[in-house]
């Protein structure tokens, strides 16, 4: 990572600051942070057992649109006993159960991220249950929205230009975050962190990249899939599924994201479930986007 100019403060979940605002940051910068903490994450502990973590995720995916991708006893069965693989230190399942008390909007949307980044993994990553850790890295792409301000995420008006870039600030703070309780600079799960917001075309953010890590690619596909099928604060009536598919494939005929990924995504809502090699994308535009979102509208 080249030199990186913090606009907003980094802080751990307990509130403490670990670098202000202004800091100008490198990967050297990070060694020295990940020194300096004298801490030991190295006990993991399983994710799926915490609190009513199994029970939540089972009850989000009976529910739409997750119903329509997971509609298989099986399946579901399969991807719980991936799921129960993964170890996570524990700051990062403190996490989770901020997340639940205080923004269960954020909450939900990680558990369903990680579902579904676990399904398409399966289809486009090879020897996945291998990469086990790299699947493990999407309940964790949202984990810098811990140093946001909680009255941006609920915001339920637009935001101003500094409340969005104080939002898009949690891609870096949880690319530092997870590079800090990984003591690991670089650690994929930081990097998907850091990254599910960039595009192939460069258009996205924190440094506009043209991204093409598959890992990451997969998560943010599923990131924008559940965010538009989910009710938001600026948003009361989500998009269904047809038109956010839609969207989603518009992005990737603009390059903007992977076309398998969003193959794989669409073969999943298809009666049957055909493999992603199998299953044709239709361009045609036919859903309506819904009233009264004000996803991209700033106040000022």
């Amino acid at each position: 990572m080249s030199e990186w100019t913090l606009g907003y403060p980094v802080y751990s979940l307990d509130r403490h600051l670990l670098l202000p605002a202004g800091t100008t940051l490198s990967d050297k910068d990070l060694h020295a942070l990940i020194s300096s903490s004298g801490a030991d994450y190295q006990k993991k502990y399983s994710l799926i057992q915490v609190g009513t973590v199994r029970d939540d995720i089972l009850h989000f995916l009976s529910q739409p649109p997750c119903n329509a991708v997971f509609s298989n006893e099986k399946e579901i069965a399969e991807i719980i006993e991936l799921m129960e693989q993964v170890q996570l230190a524990r700051p990062k399942l403190d996490s989770v159960e901020y997340f639940k008390k205080y923004d269960p909007y954020t909450y939900r949307h990680i558990l369903t991220v990680f579902a579904y980044s676990t399904l398409l993994t399966k289809d486009l990553v090879h020897n996945y249950q291998a990469r086990i850790r790299e699947v493990a890295t999407s309940p964790l792409h949202d984990f810098g929205k811990i140093c946001v301000p909680l009255e941006i995420l609920k915001k339920a008006s637009p935001l101003t230009r500094d409340e969005r870039k104080n939002l898009e600030h949690h891609t870096m703070a949880g690319y530092i975050l997870l590079c800090y309780y990984s003591q690991n600079v670089g650690h994929i799960a930081a990097r998907v962190a850091r990254d599910h917001h960039e595009r192939r075309t460069g258009s996205g953010y924190p440094r506009g990249i043209n991204q093409n890590d598959r890992m990451v690619e997969i998560v943010a596909v599923c990131d924008i899939y559940d965010a538009l099928t989910s009710v938001r604060p600026y948003r009361p009536v989500s998009f269904d599924n047809r038109t956010a598919l839609e969207e989603i494939t518009m992005m990737a005929e603009r390059n903007e994201v992977s076309w398998e990924v969003v193959q794989a995504l669409v073969s999943y809502n298809r009666k049957g479930k055909p493999h992603f090699t199998e299953c044709s994308v239709s361009l045609d535009k036919r859903g309506v986007t819904p009233p009264n979102n004000l996803y991209g509208i700033r106040a000022d």
